[in-house]
C-alpha cells in the first residue's frame, strides 16, 4: 500500500517465520477464495483497513520459511489505496506494528521478512 506522498505501509510480523521483521499486509487464500477477496480480507484482519484495489504489480515466487523443505509460495502483489482513515489503522491478527515508510527510509534487506520483498520494493517503490 502506497499513499499519496509515496510512503509504503509495512507490517512487523508477530509470529514465525520471520517474527519481528517487516512484511507487506496479506496472507494465504482460503480454499476457493478469489485472490482479490483474500487481499481485502487479509488487510481488514491485519490492519482493520478497507481498501480499493488498483493495478496488479506482479507475481513473486519465494519460500515460506527457511530451508529447502519450506513450502514454495507465489506472492501476488497489487497496488491498493486506503479507503479507511489512516488514523484508524490498528495492528491485529499476526501483526505487531504498522508503519508508513518514506521511499528513502525503507527497511534494509536484512530487516525484511522474505527475499521477494526486496525485489518487489526495488521494482515498484525504490524507483530513481
Amino acid at each position: 500500500m502506497v499513499d499519496d506522498a509515496g510512503r509504503v505501509l509495512l507490517a512487523r510480523r508477530a509470529h514465525d517465520p520471520d517474527a519481528g521483521l517487516w512484511d507487506t499486509l496479506g496472507g494465504f487464500l482460503d480454499e476457493d477464495e478469489h485472490p482479490l477477496d483474500g487481499l481485502r480480507r487479509e488487510i481488514r484482519e491485519e490492519a482493520g483497513a478497507t481498501i480499493e484495489v488498483l493495478d496488479f504489480v506482479g507475481a513473486y515466487p519465494d519460500r515460506y520459511g527457511d530451508g529447502e523443505d519450506a513450502p514454495v509460495a507465489l506472492n501476488l502483489v497489487w497496488e491498493v489505496t486506503l479507503l479507511s482513515d489512516e488514523d484508524e489503522l490498528v495492528p491485529a491478527d499476526d501483526v505487531s506494528e504498522l508503519r508508513w515508510f518514506a521511499q528513502g527510509e525503507l527497511p534494509d534487506e536484512n530487516e525484511l521478512a522474505f527475499r521477494w520483498l526486496t525485489r518487489c520494493l526495488e521494482d515498484h517503490v525504490r524507483r530513481p
